[in-house]
């Protein structure tokens, strides 16, 4: 039995997000049906970050297990030919036979893209959040300086989050403008949900001046999600890389949920 990584690229605009559920098409199920039909048998596909509907990926980390006599150069291209045009496989490689996508990751860096100016995009309709006033970039980095560290994050989570616990560290925010782009970088260990979202609704409103920059201070340490800014939509986020060490597993002594 071989441990194959890949790396997945998707436009989840029309997915139900990556974990195979019932209402509806999922990235992980897509790649398991097209494992299958290369292999004969069911494959089990475990990604690194469980992305919901409408999240996008540019380096989603998978894995499966298989015996079958198929390179993995035959892999990709056979998984590229039976998988949607939304979902292209990037990377793919033998990994050490106890690699594991999820439990192996050492970080992951999201990116949330906002379109900031008076008129929607058709171009940018899919994969950006459409704000029609202009962003104060000052204000948002200024805001994002209180959010990097490690704290309890229970005021950026969704309410049905069931993380044991809210403490996660933020290694780095970094916000970008390009034209009438804006985009906010965001690397961490890992993630509770809706974390980013919840972080980058926060700082568009701060953008906009309709929250100070030391709001957010205060809603970080209240650890009540009624203090902290909307919940951005699900197309303005891409999953951008996941990270991984020297090819061994990290040393943790709790695994930690993506």
């Amino acid at each position: 039995m071989r441990t194959i990584k890949l790396v997945v690229e998707y436009d989840g605009t029309d997915l139900a997000g990556w974990q195979r559920q019932a209402n509806g098409p999922t990235v992980q199920e897509h790649l398991e049906r097209a494992l299958a039909a290369m292999t004969g048998g069911p494959v089990a596909v475990i990604g690194a970050s469980r992305t919901d509907a409408g999240v996008h990926a540019l380096g989603q980390v998978a894995h499966f297990r298989t015996g079958a006599a198929i390179p993995e150069h035959g892999f990709r291209r056979g998984l590229n030919a039976l998988l949607p045009p939304a979902i292209a496989v990037v990377g793919c490689e033998r990994a050490p036979d106890d690699f594991h996508a999820r439990f192996w990751a050492l970080g992951k860096h999201y990116r949330y893209r906002v379109l900031a100016r008076p008129d929607r995009s058709p171009l940018w309709r899919r994969t950006a959040w459409h704000r029609p006033r202009p962003l104060d970039v000052d204000a948002m980095r200024a805001a994002a300086a209180h959010l990097v560290g490690e704290h309890d994050f229970s005021a950026f989570r969704a309410a049905g989050c069931t993380a044991r616990t809210a403490t996660r560290r933020v290694t780095a925010i970094d916000i970008d403008r390009t034209g009438d782009l804006v985009d906010i970088h965001v690397r961490g260990d890992a993630f509770l949900r809706n974390m980013v979202r919840i972080i980058a609704g926060t700082l568009v409103e701060v953008g906009e001046g309709r929250r100070a920059p030391e709001a957010v201070a205060d809603a970080l340490g209240s650890r009540d999600r009624t203090r902290a800014g909307q919940t951005a939509p699900a197309r303005g986020l891409t999953l951008v890389s996941v990270a991984y060490g020297d090819g061994r597993p990290p040393d943790r002594g709790v695994r930690r949920a993506p």
